[in-house]
Parts: C-alpha cells; structure tokens; sequence
C-alpha cells in the first residue's frame, strides 16, 4: 500500500509538470480595441526589446556619468596678452641704425673736394689730382689711411661707440619682446632706453665734432669747394632713426595690454533645471 501510494504521488507530479510546460508553450494573442490583433511571436527580435540590452546600457552610462559636484558650473579665466608695435617698431629702428653705421664707417665719402674723398679710416687722392692737394699731401693717386688728426679719430670712435651701443639696445629690445616674464620684459625695456641714449648722444657729438673741427682747417684745404658726402648724411639718418627709437620706448611705458577673459560653463542638466 505505501508503495501505491509513492507512485500515484509520482504520477500526480509528472502530469502537473506537463499541464505547466503546455501552458507555457502557448504564446498570447493579444487584441487591441480597434486594431487588428497580434501575437507575440510575431514581434521583430529588436535589442529595444531586450530587457537585458536595456539593462546593460542604462549601467553603462551611470558608470560614465560624473559625480554631481562635478556637473557644478566653471568658470574659467583667460589671460590674453596683446603686445603693442610701439616695442617692434623700436626694434626694427635699432636693426636700420646698424646697417646705417657700417655702411658709414665703411665709407669714404664723409669729405669731399674736387680730386679728393676723406673718410673716418682711409682718404683717396683720384687719378689726374690737380697739386697742391688738401692739407699739403704729397702722396700719388690711391687710398690711404686717414690722416693723423684728432678729430677724425675722435668722430671715428664715438661712431664705433654708437654702433656698440646701439647693438647692444637693440638686442634688449629684442629680448624684452620675446620673454613672457613681465617684471623681466620692462628690466629689458628700460636697459635698452638708457643703452639707446647714450648711442644717440654719441652719434650726434660725431656729427657735430667733425664739421666744426674740420671748419678749423680750410686754410690747409687747398681747394675752394668743400662738401659732406653721403655717408656724413647717413649719420644724421642712423641719429633720426635712434631718435624715434628712443621715443616710442619712452612713450610705452606699457609695453603690454594685459586683458582677463571669463567664461562660465554650465552643463546641460542644468540649464534644464
């Protein structure tokens, strides 16, 4: 009897697993109120539909969403430097005022007479020279160095002096543009003022000394007509191109224009709520 009863019991189970599988194995028909119905079978397998896939993506995108204090609007503050062209323009005069000294040091036609060029380091008789030459020279057609007069050395080395001086400004200038270290670009700016100056007050005294000293000598000149040639002009132009130089390192005084840029940024929930 206890071994009927076991398997009526077995047999009760199994028949309920079996009505339970059948029953799951039916899908729904589902009927809309003025549509035509539909079974569920009949859905396209879309991941929209997957309950999983929407699961998986909602978690990645917590994961990726940052914290709430970090959604908080920034503001952010640029600094904008503007650099003026009062400081370039200085500098490309002291780059002009060097080649302008060279090219009068190098020349020979601070003086000129008829048959004869003087310069700061050589003179030059020409062919034919009609005697008696300037300041009594006895030498043949050519060049020579200068004569032994204290003037001309002294006009030579007051323009060596304003070449040096003037490279030297020049190159600060320079500096003082290129540093982005602003207490270190105006230490820049004013050197090269100074430096500047004393080229400026060299090259004029030159200009100055030689036409009066050489005023003391026409009685030695030997010729009627005397002139400055284009180099002593080229000095007078290397002193007007330090002169601007000068100027507009002194007038800007502000060598930069420091602008400050705010911008906010507020995020997108934000501007929602």
């Amino acid at each position: 009897m206890h071994q009927q009863y076991q398997q009526q019991q077995q047999q009760q189970q199994q028949g309920n697993l079996v009505g339970y599988n059948n029953k799951m194995n039916v899908l729904p028909n589902y009927t809309l109120s003025g549509m035509s119905s539909f079974d569920a079978e009949s859905l396209p397998d879309y991941s929209e539909f997957d309950s999983e896939s929407v699961t998986l993506d909602y978690y990645k995108e917590s994961v990726l969403r940052p914290p709430a204090e970090k959604m908080a609007p920034t503001t952010t503050i640029e600094t904008i430097t503007i650099t003026r062209p009062l400081k370039v323009i200085a500098f490309i005069c002291g780059v002009i005022v060097v080649a302008l000294m060279i090219m009068a040091l190098a020349s020979t036609d601070w003086l000129m007479a008829s048959d004869w060029r003087q310069g700061l380091f050589v003179h030059c008789i020409e062919d034919d020279s009609v005697p008696p030459l300037p300041f009594n020279i006895q030498d043949p057609p050519g060049c020579y160095w200068t004569r032994d007069v204290g003037y001309i050395k002294a006009t030579a080395a007051l323009c060596i002096i304003t070449l040096i001086t003037d490279v030297i400004a020049t190159v600060l200038t320079g500096l003082g543009l290129r540093t982005q270290n602003h207490n270190l670009k105006y230490k820049f700016y004013r050197i090269a003022v100074l430096v500047m100056l004393v080229s400026l007050l060299a090259v004029l005294s030159a200009l100055i000394v030689y036409p009066v000293c050489f005023a003391g000598e026409l009685t030695m000149a030997n010729r009627r007509v005397w002139e400055f040639g284009w180099a002593y002009g080229v000095g007078w132009g290397a002193a007007i191109f330090l002169f601007g130089a000068v100027v507009l390192l002194l007038c800007d005084k502000e060598s930069e224009e420091i602008y400050y840029k705010e911008r906010k940024i507020v995020h997108e929930n934000q501007m929602r709520a």
